[in-house]
């Protein structure tokens, strides 16, 4: 079974990589709204999830519409991966900007260790091709496989070709934190999903859901430099990869608290899915129920950030 969801996905891919990058994003629109009107469990996620945040501000037509093309936008976004990841860089530019990069790797300086916090704007496989703009650099981050195990085969082929380094992040934290005893470092870390027990609560647009600390504890640890990064469509198979600011770790020489930490992400994140509603993953339940995670999260979190990095 797993052989033949492999060979039918690669199939589909290779189908996707002979066709122009705009066919496929056209495609792709078309098969995310066929999913909208088919998927009536995350449609109702994406509407409830609007609704919280901007019942208030959005009238319901405009609320669905926003729904509907969230759909459209992952749709295309989903499409165009495998094509965007097979196509040489010279000619991906003429479809993605970015601006920013500077503030990851500043020119004239030595390589150092830094750590970005994504999430999952636009076509977010796109983060993993900074590793091109930063020959200096050992661009890597963290994933979840798929259940399938030929569906993950399929993917992490298609990762290869980017340059950056892919950790499982159930399986491979050894290989990991030995990776980061390098000083030639930019971690791109995931931190916009439902993190569980393992997440800090932390509000996002006003509703606290369980955050991701492995930003903060990463860039404590490794005595790094915070920043995040999003991943906006400008235009039908168009982006614009964006670097935000600093997010300061320390102040006054000491750490700062975890949960301030990635309140200041967060904030970043809101006012990027401000920017363009549709460009976030809002069929994500991501405001989830507490259970026992901030307890947890907090005692955990700070045995990681206590525990002595190997340089």
């Amino acid at each position: 079974m797993q052989t033949m969801l492999y060979y039918a996905g690669l199939a589909l891919v290779r189908v996707l990589q002979a066709l122009p990058l705009r066919v496929v994003a056209r495609l792709g629109r078309a098969c995310g709204e066929v999913c909208y009107w088919l998927d009536a469990r995350h449609r109702k996620v994406a509407l409830a999830n609007l609704t919280a945040c901007f019942g208030n501000e959005l009238s319901d037509a405009q609320l669905r519409a926003l729904v509907r093309e969230n759909f459209r936008r992952i749709g295309e976004n989903f499409a165009c991966v495998p094509k965007t990841a097979c196509m040489r860089w010279d000619k991906l530019s003429r479809h993605v900007e970015v601006v920013g990069g500077e503030k990851l790797a500043p020119p004239g300086m030595p390589p150092r260790r830094v750590v970005v916090a994504i999430g999952h704007f636009g076509n977010f496989e796109l983060y993993a091709r900074f590793a091109e703009l930063a020959p200096d650099y050992k661009c890597a981050t963290t994933y979840r496989a798929l259940r399938q195990p030929g569906l993950a085969k399929l993917l992490q082929q298609l990762r290869s070709s980017s340059g950056c380094l892919f950790f499982e992040r159930r399986t491979q934290g050894n290989e990991l934190r030995a990776f980061m005893r390098r000083s030639d470092v930019i971690l791109g870390l995931i931190a916009d999903q439902h993190a569980g027990r393992s997440g800090l609560r932390v509000p996002f647009f006003g509703r606290e859901c369980s955050t991701s600390p492995a930003p903060a504890i990463f860039a404590l640890k490794y005595n790094c430099p915070l920043f995040t990064a999003v991943c906006y469509r400008i235009g039908l198979a168009m982006w614009r990869l964006e670097v935000g600011d600093e997010i300061p770790v320390r102040q006054n020489g000491k750490p700062r608290a975890l949960d301030a930490i990635m309140r200041d992400v967060n904030r970043a994140f809101e006012a990027a899915a401000q920017r363009d509603l549709a460009n976030w993953f809002w069929v994500h339940n991501r405001w989830k129920s507490p259970g026992r995670a901030r307890s947890f999260a907090l005692a955990r979190a700070a045995q990681l950030v206590e525990q002595p990095a190997s340089h």
